[in-house]
């Protein structure tokens, strides 16, 4: 058997886990969410949430996949450290992960071709925002060139499947990190260019008050719930990526730290995509509270209010299709890892068959989803969207349920020795963390899952 591969340093790994987690769950949703609720309150309950909720969760992913250093199938039945069986039942976990993964990466990879269709019909000045333009402009085009163009979109989610191909066949070390360490120092390049250009603008004070001052009154139960499920999809927890990547990581590094930095890492993008969103909002007099178009349809008329806007817009856009790809290639490596250690595949024969199931089974009806299936609802909800619902709201929650449940009433001690190190570090975190993830954040989550399906 083949030595399994281990990232090159703590660094690099870091940034991959980051890469991981900076997705549209950053540069899209969390803006949306902060406008719609009011500013500076989410934006606090989801720094307090990242500490309750997401680096314990981590820990408890890193835990279950750096013991077992296997795909995230079979890394929930391997032996104890005193030879006792774990039961064959606990692979359906890691089947339900991956049936999270098709359902993530089925709507996914088309945001990531929506992306790259504004980028190239800015570039073509096909959408032009070098002066002010209204409200009706910005939804005409989203009408036309996203919701009623299949054609344009599927070609350009191809384009972006293609891309994700092109990496995730040289492998984890070759593909995904060498090109990682690249692109997460552009992406923090690109990212600080546009929130340099806001700051500067007229309305850059209206808007980061907006986005930093917390209003108590917005404080309720409904917006902590929400909170919570924008942590698990932030740092996509529930689906097999943290038990993927950390199988691969030496039993050198010091867990607890690593799961610091990365929740540490992602609530700052998050909070720097908010720089580069609500300034400009604020200066063009628009509404925050836009939802879900507040990227696509409202943010380009603010970008027609600033010189140079539509380079800058072409950066933001670049920014979320980075952003985007770090993400995508670390999904579908959980299900390329499944294949290729349970089926024995290699590693272009396995990404092209991921890849290529979930073109035709979850990319094309997601295409299809806003135009000619436009008619077709799942629970109430076009395909695209049922894509989006089933798997955050069920699978991502029901999944880390189990994984807590699973480290700390399954493994037990053997959960203890993996993140101090084979008993190496000292430290009262673990065992406050041990207790924590046994008794009280599987509580949290049951929560969450219950408020998600509420809005079924």
């Amino acid at each position: 058997m083949n030595k399994r591969e281990t990232w090159s340093n703590k660094l690099t790994y870091v940034l991959t886990v980051a890469g991981a987690t900076i997705g549209f769950g950053c540069t899209w949703r969390f803006p949306y969410l902060v406008g719609e609720n009011g500013g500076g309150a989410y934006v606090l309950l989801f720094c307090i949430a990242m500490i309750i909720l997401g680096i314990p969760m981590m820990l408890v992913q890193n835990v279950i996949g750096r013991r077992a250093m296997k795909n995230s199938v079979d890394a929930f039945i391997v032996d104890k450290r005193d030879g006792s069986k774990i039961s064959k039942f606990w692979r359906f976990v890691g089947y339900m992960g991956l049936i999270g993964a098709f359902g993530i990466l089925a709507y996914y990879m088309v945001l990531g071709g929506w992306v790259m269709t504004y980028i190239s019909n800015i570039i073509m000045h096909k959408f032009i925002l070098s002066a002010p333009i209204t409200k009706e402009y910005t939804e005409a085009f989203y009408y036309k060139n996203i919701e009623h163009n299949p054609l344009m979109v599927g070609f350009y989610t191809f384009l972006f499947v293609a891309v994700n191909w092109y990496i995730l066949k040289k492998g984890i070390i070759n593909g995904i990190e060498k090109f990682v360490k690249f692109l997460m120092p552009f992406l923090f390049l690109c990212f600080i260019t546009v929130i340099i250009a806001n700051l500067n603008l007229d309305g850059a004070k209206d808007g980061i008050s907006f986005y930093l001052g917390v209003d108590f009154s917005k404080i309720n139960a409904k917006l902590f719930i929400d909170v919570l499920g924008q942590v698990f999809f932030a740092l996509s927890l529930g689906f097999g990526v943290m038990i993927t990547l950390s199988s691969h990581l030496s039993k050198d590094e010091n867990l607890i730290q690593t799961a610091t930095f990365t929740g540490v890492i992602n609530t700052i993008i998050a909070v720097m995509a908010g720089f580069m969103i609500f300034p400009a909002i604020f200066t063009a007099g628009l509404e925050p509270a836009a939802g879900p178009s507040l990227v696509f349809k409202t943010l380009p008329i603010a970008f027609s209010y600033i010189p140079f806007g539509g380079i800058l817009a072409v950066v933001f856009f670049i920014i979320l299709m980075i952003a985007a790809l770090t993400t995508s290639i670390t999904i579908y490596q959980v299900i390329i890892g499944v294949l290729e250690e349970k089926l024995n595949m290699n590693t272009t024969k396995a990404t092209t068959i991921t890849l290529l199931v979930i073109f035709i089974f979850g990319n094309i009806p997601s295409v299809l989803a806003y135009g000619p299936w436009q008619d077709i609802l799942v629970l109430g909800r076009n395909i695209f969207d049922a894509f989006d619902f089933i798997s955050a709201n069920i699978f991502f929650t029901s999944t880390a349920f189990m994984c807590c449940v699973y480290v700390g009433w399954i493994l037990k001690e053997d959960a203890i020795y993996e993140i101090s190190n084979a008993n190496k570090l000292k430290s009262p975190l673990i065992k406050i963390w041990y207790n924590y993830i046994k008794y009280v954040l599987p509580v949290i989550i049951l929560v969450v899952f219950i408020a998600g399906l509420t809005t079924i």
